[in-house]
């Protein structure tokens, strides 16, 4: 059954969750998310929305093999929707009945083609519910393929590694050997990457870190895992976030700290006792910060947390701000995102009231300057923020209105079609969309989608209503007939004294 179909069988609360568990592997933890929305704004309870997917449904896609059947609705889903329903039931598993999920693996059961990760998921689920104790989750045609395959890694003649383990023969130290090996393997596995370049031409870097398995590694082991361990210790500092506070990293500043050059170190004492002065900056205190040029990445961060950015006076901004971007340093992308970050992000975020001038200053000249690190760095990480208010809005707002051009304001707007919609960040899209960008028929036809999804639980919002009709008026010539039919549903929901504008907007196009 197509999922479209399948829709109407739920109520509008549960509808919200199949669409967020059909949109791909991020399934999971949107739909955890609609579902904490929605359990703050009215107790809402999942067995509805079970006892709905547990339901028997006529199978209307009968072949030879496969006279016509009556199955629950919930094996006429496709396979990545059923894993991403599994997935979800292990997240929330605490508040559901055990009867209820059982029953609902009961009804998976009837699925006579199930997907080995829908399987696995499964016999995971009832271990939790202690149904499942003894059978593994692999099947015997895994486990002999796994053996062949370690067998060969080691050598045909030795049987020891992870056959050991599949046969119940491991050691203290072969077991520590084997843990070993999967942490140093998962390790050589991480990778890190910096992101694009800003209009500017800013340095962009990418690192890949590939792995590669043979005999020697199992000989080495104990000297690789020992070594893998001491350069993670050695990256600590850098992986910790920009807003940690100061004193929370000092034990892994003080080492580092000992391996800057000395003249870094003078500069930054140079730096702290002008910060802290009450004098006016001359240009000879802006020519103390061109030791960012000789800093790389790990340093930049070392220098913003041994400075204590996150914690300085909002009265001191708008000067480090414009010290940190004189035409006399050339900050690169990366750089540049590490020090907004810092500087600005737990100030934003913290924001209770409008913010303050010299706030609105510093956080200005930086979108002026460098807009694409702004846009990652401060404007992504606020959007994404679960608690983003009004005041977080109206900054974001005066920032794209005021130092962005098309380019960025396109670029913000596709950073809320990733994330959960609230009414501060209706405030942010309509303003976007109200600057009339130019959309492509992509763009504009993934954030209909999102509309469409998101827009049951913001019936009653006159900010979505006046968006929508924004959307009807600015672009219509860019929506088609697909795009009527969507957006005609969820002019259905609207309970705002604009549904009328809504209905009669959509009408025109319709005519047209």
């Amino acid at each position: 059954m197509d999922a479209g179909v399948s829709l109407g069988r739920f109520d509008s609360q549960s509808k919200l969750l199949v669409q967020a568990l059909l949109c791909g592997s991020c399934g999971p933890r949107r739909a955890l998310d609609v579902f904490h929305r929605q359990q703050r704004a009215s107790e809402m309870s999942l067995c509805n929305f079970m006892e709905t997917l547990c339901r028997d449904e006529v199978d209307w896609r009968p072949t030879e093999a496969q006279p016509l059947t009556v199955r629950p609705l919930v094996c006429l889903f496709p396979a990545f929707f059923k894993q991403n329903l599994l997935s979800f039931i292990h997240l929330v598993q605490p508040v559901l009945p055990q009867t209820t999920i059982l029953h609902l693996l009961k009804c998976l059961s009837q699925d006579p083609h199930p997907s080995p990760w829908v399987s696995a998921l499964m016999k995971q689920l009832k271990r939790n519910t202690g149904v499942l104790r003894e059978e593994p989750l692999y099947t015997p045609h895994s486990s002999q393929r796994l053996k062949e395959l370690s067998q060969r890694l080691v050598g045909s003649g030795d049987t020891g590694g992870w056959t050991k383990c599949f046969n119940g023969q491991t050691s203290e130290s072969g077991s520590q050997r084997a843990s070993g090996l999967l942490r140093s393997v998962a390790q050589r596995k991480r990778k890190s990457s910096v992101a694009s370049l800003d209009s500017d031409g800013d340095e962009t870097g990418q690192q890949c870190k590939r792995t590669k398995i043979d005999g020697c590694v199992y000989e080495s082991l104990e000297n690789e895992e020992t070594s893998l361990t001491e350069e993670f210790s050695r990256r600590s500092v850098s992986d910790a976030p920009a807003d940690t506070p100061a004193e929370n990293m000092q034990p892994e500043v003080d080492q580092p700290c000992n391996a800057l050059p000395e003249h870094i170190k003078v500069s930054v004492l140079h730096i702290k006792e002008l910060m802290e002065s009450q004098t006016e900056w001359d240009q000879s205190s802006i020519d103390g910060f061109k030791v960012l040029n000789e800093c790389d990445l790990n340093q930049v961060e070392l220098l913003c947390s041994m400075l204590s950015f996150p914690d300085v006076p909002e009265k001191t901004l708008p000067k480090l701000c414009s010290s940190i971007l004189a035409p006399s340093l050339n900050i690169s992308f990366s750089a540049a995102v590490i020090l907004i970050r810092s500087l600005l992000l737990k100030k934003v975020l913290s924001l209770t009231e409008p913010a303050s001038r010299c706030l609105v200053s510093a956080v200005t000249s930086l979108c002026s300057l460098c807009p694409r690190s702004m846009c990652h760095a401060l404007i992504e990480p606020v959007l994404q923020d679960m608690n983003i208010g009004n005041p977080q809005a109206e900054l974001l707002n005066r920032l794209t209105k005021d130092c962005m051009d098309s380019h960025y304001k396109l670029l913000v707007l596709q950073m809320t079609l990733k994330i959960a919609w609230n009414e501060a960040v209706l405030s942010v899209i309509h303003s976007l969309l109200d600057s009339k960008l130019d959309l492509s028929e992509e763009v504009f036809t993934q954030f209909t989608e999102q509309l469409v999804s998101q827009g049951p639980q913001f019936a009653k919002s006159v900010k979505f209503a006046k968006m929508m009709l924004t959307v009807l008026t600015k672009y219509s010539s860019q929506v088609t007939a697909a795009h009527k039919h969507s957006l005609s549903g969820c002019l259905i929901l609207n309970e705002t004294f604009l549904k009328k504008p809504l209905q009669a907007a959509l009408k025109r196009i319709t005519d047209s």
